[in-house]
């Protein structure tokens, strides 16, 4: 049986990396990348998993450092965003917490202006992010016609 061709639009170029950590050594199975547009998590050993958030999704960035991350020289950066997935999408146990918190605020800033995106686009998905109900009411097919109200 012939393999399936698939073709390669080449690498995107890798912008940060890191492991979730351990002590603050970085021993787990869970990594971290941001590349142009997207931020991957992949994690597990013997059963892997990847997640991807398109970085204009994301609505909010928060950080988070325990007294033991601060003696460890890690954090945790969440991210609240957009994606039916991934409502608050956490980087746990990262080396260097601040500067990646400020990384993914002006990368996400740079992609909505790529995009065209202003905080009135997304503000309509904010209030869906807090109340999911209200989404299935706001894109309701209120009169059958197959276009959502």
């Amino acid at each position: 049986m012939a393999k399936p061709y698939i073709e390669e639009t080449g690498a995107e170029e890798i912008l940060w990396r890191d492991r979730k950590r351990i002590m603050g050594m970085p021993l787990s199975f869970t990594v971290y990348e941001i590349d142009n547009d997207r931020l991957t998590m992949k994690k597990g050993f013997l059963r892997t998993e990847t997640n991807e958030m398109l970085l204009y999704r994301i609505l909010d960035v928060r950080l988070v450092r325990t007294f033991a991350q601060k003696l460890f020289g890690v954090g945790t950066v969440t991210l609240y965003s957009a994606d039916q997935t991934h409502r608050a999408l956490e980087i746990k146990n990262i080396k260097k917490p601040d500067a990646v918190r400020k990384f993914i605020s002006r990368i996400v800033e740079r992609e909505r202006a790529a995009k065209g995106l202003t905080g009135r686009e997304l503000y309509g998905i904010a209030g869906m992010v807090q109340n999911p109900a209200a989404a299935e009411r706001v894109f309701a097919d209120l009169d059958g016609d197959g276009i959502p109200d």
